[in-house]
């Protein structure tokens, strides 16, 4: 049966409109005209359509410009200084151009592609043969997916071609419709997504629900500033869901605890022997060169072979340090030669190789503890980890920037977070002081979790009015200062990448990513080109 979804949304993907084509009878073949006739063919594209948006067990399509836009930031450097990087460096550098885009091209197609499969099963199911409350599960979630599309989208390029409606060959050339609109769509989508989903029943099984675009809504209405709706949709999510904060923040990334109970919406895995369904992202962001020898156990079965991209900064540490956020820093952060957070027994020394990794750092959050290791006989693409896209501690720090911004009590919201990594509540601290702490809290909270670019690029800095990201990054930038005269021992000898990272970002234009070419020549000149690129 999968492969039948597979084939049908490939054909949604270029066809299309079934006006296009010849009508012929099609005797013993599934076609988009007899499809959609039973609740477990319209459950079974569904699920495809959700596995196309996550594609956690993909490496390239949208794992690599996901983190690629960390590495763009102060939070991680590009990390393998052994391989060709020109997947990484147009971005992570700041040298991108249309033509020349690395990771990040992919994800503009692959979400167009998601985008009219949507498109072509919400019409489909909305006059298939099915009940209403079947319909509205299985378009509750489709909406949301196309509503998850357009969010990146938008946040990645600015202006966008939208379209509600399944497109026939000769639709294909849209100009791009302003960043409001696609705003305006997004939360129309997840209005009427929440709506549908509102009766269906919440499981804890990786499905999307209502609660997942209540908190997509409050995302997006922080993005564009409207405080109020963020503090709405946030503050429903938190005392309105069933989700309740980890009380010990490890656990949020655990392999033992896959959908846990603070966790929204995850990437699903499987560490099922006979199917790749598990992530990439442990193999992608793992260490490189680990070895055997470096292990207690001296045994093979205890190395995962990762390709060491998107590794950790010092400057990330520091933040952390500056905080005496101990929890948090060694939940996220895990320096050559020490212990593995969680895993000091079976890894007491976590080494790996030096010369291929820039800053002497790896990501806790991606990684996987030695006793899952010995369980897998077959370890690539059968990682079970999953991996968190939206979790109640973000609705908290949304609530709590709102707050700031319509007078309500933003302390309280932080100092929730903070208590659960045993960190003393920040008092007496308010305006630009207050709204810097919110800042650096979603920094140290979220960080790998694909925020901090979206983050900088739309926080503004409350003394001069900047946007963060260019105080950050550029010439002048502090982050690119403390680089340029740090005396990490790890970052500053390994020079295959270069020091100076963030130096080429020009706010004149890196705000948003360009549009690629290839998008441009194929739609005649009609889509038109971000400035300055």
């Amino acid at each position: 049966m999968k492969k039948i979804i597979l084939s049908i949304l490939a054909f949604s993907m270029f066809a299309v409109s079934c006006e296009d084509f010849i009508e012929k009878e099609e005797r013993g073949t599934q076609t988009l005209d007899n499809y959609f006739q039973t609740a477990q063919e319209c459950e079974n594209y569904t699920n495809e359509l959700t596995q196309r948006l996550l594609l956690s067990k993909d490496w390239y399509t949208l794992l690599a410009p996901r983190l690629v836009n960390e590495t763009a930031t102060d939070d991680a450097w590009m990390g393998n200084t052994g391989q060709d990087n020109a997947a990484f460096r147009p971005g992570a550098q700041y040298v991108i151009t249309p033509d020349n885009m690395g990771g990040l091209n992919s994800l503009y197609t692959a979400h167009y592609y998601t985008i009219q499969s949507a498109n072509i099963g919400l019409e489909k199911m909305a006059v298939s043969p099915i009940s209403d409350a079947q319909k509205d599960q299985y378009m509750g979630e489709s909406l949301f997916v196309r509503a998850y599309c357009y969010y990146e989208l938008v946040n990645f390029f600015g202006a966008v071609p939208l379209y509600t409606k399944s497109l026939g060959t000769s639709d294909l050339k849209l100009e791009r419709s302003p960043a409001t609109a696609v705003y305006a769509q997004i939360e129309a989508d997840l209005k009427e997504s929440a709506a549908k989903l509102e009766e269906i029943p919440v499981a804890r099984n990786g499905r999307i629900n209502k609660w997942a675009a209540y908190a997509l809504l409050a995302r997006v209405s922080l993005f564009q500033e409207k405080w109020a709706d963020a503090k709405l949709y946030s503050n429903k999510v938190i005392t309105e869901g069933p989700y309740t904060l980890e009380e010990n923040f490890l656990d949020i990334w655990n392999v033992n605890n896959h959908n846990g109970k603070e966790s929204i919406l995850e990437a699903q895995s499987s560490s099922i022997q006979n199917e790749a369904l598990g992530s990439m992202l442990p193999t992608f962001s793992g260490a490189r060169g680990e070895d055997k020898k470096n292990f207690p156990s001296n045994d093979a079965k205890d190395v995962i072979d990762g390709w060491g991209w998107c590794m950790p900064t010092s400057d990330l540490e520091n933040a952390y340090l500056s905080e005496n956020d101990v929890i948090r820093r060694r939940s996220t952060i895990t320096k050559w030669g020490e212990a593995a957070y969680g895993d000091e027994v079976l890894n007491p020394t976590h080494k790996f190789s030096l010369n291929d990794n820039k800053s002497g750092r790896i990501c806790r959050k991606y990684y996987i503890p030695i006793a899952t290791r010995r369980t897998l006989d077959k370890k690539d693409g059968h990682l079970p980890l999953n991996v968190p896209l939206i979790r109640l501690a973000e609705m908290y720090l949304t609530r709590a920037e709102a707050n700031y911004h319509t007078g309500g009590d933003a302390l309280a919201d932080i100092n929730i977070i903070r208590d659960r990594v045993d960190l003393e509540p920040k008092t007496g601290i308010s305006g630009p002081t207050l709204l810097n702490q919110i800042y650096k809290e979603r920094r140290l909270e979220l960080a790998f979790e694909g925020l901090r670019l979206f983050d900088i690029r739309r926080e503004k800095d409350p003394t001069t009015g900047k946007r963060v990201i260019e105080t950050l990054m550029g010439p002048n930038g502090t982050f690119v200062k403390y680089n340029l005269s740090s005396t990490d021992p790890y970052e500053t000898t390994n020079t295959r990448e270069a020091q100076d990272k963030g130096i080429n970002f020009d706010p004149a234009k890196h705000l948003l990513w360009p549009i690629p070419q290839i998008e441009r020549d194929l739609s005649g000149g009609v889509i038109t080109q971000n400035p300055n690129y």
